[in-house]
């Protein structure tokens, strides 16, 4: 059976280059080590995980000394509130954050912050004007996703940062499903801490990076060594870090070599041909500004959950919202807060192409997705209703 990979914002496979890279990094006979010893096996780690910060740091335009290697975007994201706020502050955040921003919120909430939890219109999008609004005397953080995991959907970070720098408070961005897919420039977002995932860039699972600017006093979370400049101790994960450099180097080529683009080209003929030829479907924030390689359908009338099974035994693999949450019984927090009802919620899936995908596979979606679409229509009592109805 051919079988079809269409969810990279859950996780990417490593790419093939990047694999060669880490791979060295196993292995005693060629550069194991301790990124902090100074013998010779550590001392070639080092360089390899500097390295490796300089290409984080290029793909957003920072210095390679503001670049804290983490274990992912969940620490990154927990690295920058709770390493940030202190308790009697006010932090403004929004209704359709990653549960990583969203859980160490109420954590802070716990600790005697006040947390605004700012929403969105119906294309998923926060109004800048609403963040300043919420501004308070006390408030010392904004954290607002750049791009959302389930719908793809762009915030206007840019605006955001600005309205944080004149107001003199922190600005965080969750950039996990932006880096790679968008163009990233810190000094433009004016923002001080930013989070990045290295699976969501074909680096492996358990790797990560945050930028935390110069103006950003730090309390790590972690207390240990003091690796990081202290900001993040731990003993490095040489080979995921290695990874990520590489994987970080080909994100930035994917944005001017017209990678990007071709995935854009494919998610939109899945898109116009679901719509077009399968009734009552329809694209969550096809309106809004959307990183290239994502889209969220809702298919009425059937269960989310389902159509991703039914899939599944035909080969394709996608989700039914963001893989965190999966097996939740409750419908998306983020489609919920774009003013879906939790039917239409239920019944939406999320494709996401990666560096992977091929014309093929979307030809093999499209293929195999009507049947398994109407099969469960045909059991939906709802649908034969709707049916009679019309």
């Amino acid at each position: 059976m051919r079988r079809v990979y269409l969810d990279s914002n859950a996780s990417a496979p490593i790419l093939p280059e990047v694999f060669e890279t880490m791979r060295p990094f196993f292995f005693l006979e060629e550069s194991f080590g301790n990124a902090s010893s100074i013998h010779h096996y550590g001392q070639q780690a080092r360089a390899a995980v500097e390295q490796a910060r300089e290409s984080v740091a290029q793909l957003f335009n920072c210095r390679a000394a503001d670049i804290v290697f983490t274990s992912g975007g969940t620490e990154g994201d927990n690295l920058a509130l709770l390493g940030i706020v202190r308790p009697g502050e006010h932090v403004i955040t929004s209704t359709i954050e990653h549960p990583a921003v969203q859980n160490s919120s109420k954590r802070l909430r716990q600790l005697g912050c006040e947390i605004t939890e700012l929403p969105v219109n119906g294309l998923g999008q926060i109004d800048p004007d609403d963040v300043r609004r919420a501004l308070r005397r006390r408030t010392t953080m904004i954290s607002v996703m750049m791009a959302n995991n389930e719908t793809g959907v762009i915030q206007p970070v840019e605006e955001i940062g600005k309205i944080a720098r004149e107001a003199r408070v922190h600005f965080h961005t969750d950039a996990v499903q932006a880096a790679g897919r968008i163009p990233i420039d810190v000094h433009a977002l004016h923002c001080d801490l930013l989070s990045i995932s290295g699976h969501k860039l074909h680096a492996p699972q358990g790797v990560g990076a945050a930028y935390v600017s110069k103006s950003a006093l730090l309390i790590p979370i972690f207390n240990g060594g003091g690796q990081e400049r202290g900001r993040r101790s731990g003993t490095e994960n040489v080979p995921g870090i290695v990874a990520l450099g590489k994987a970080a180097e080909i994100a930035r080529r994917g944005l001017t070599d017209g990678t990007n683009e071709q995935l854009r080209q494919w998610r939109d003929r899945l898109e116009q041909t679901i719509t077009e030829t399968l009734e009552a479907t329809g694209i969550n924030g096809r309106q809004a500004p959307r990183v290239a390689n994502t889209t969220n359908i809702f298919f009425d009338y059937v269960e989310g959950e389902a159509l991703v099974i039914a899939l599944d035994l035909k080969g394709v693999a996608v989700s039914s919202g963001a893989a965190c949450s999966s097996g939740a019984t409750e419908p998306s927090h983020v489609l919920t807060a774009m003013g879906m009802s939790k039917d239409r919620a239920r019944s939406s899936l999320r494709f996401s192409l990666g560096k992977h995908t091929r014309a093929e596979d979307i030809d093999y979606v499209l293929s195999v997705l009507p049947e398994a679409l109407t099969r469960l229509r045909d059991l939906s009592p709802l649908y034969k209703k709707s049916s009679i109805s019309s």
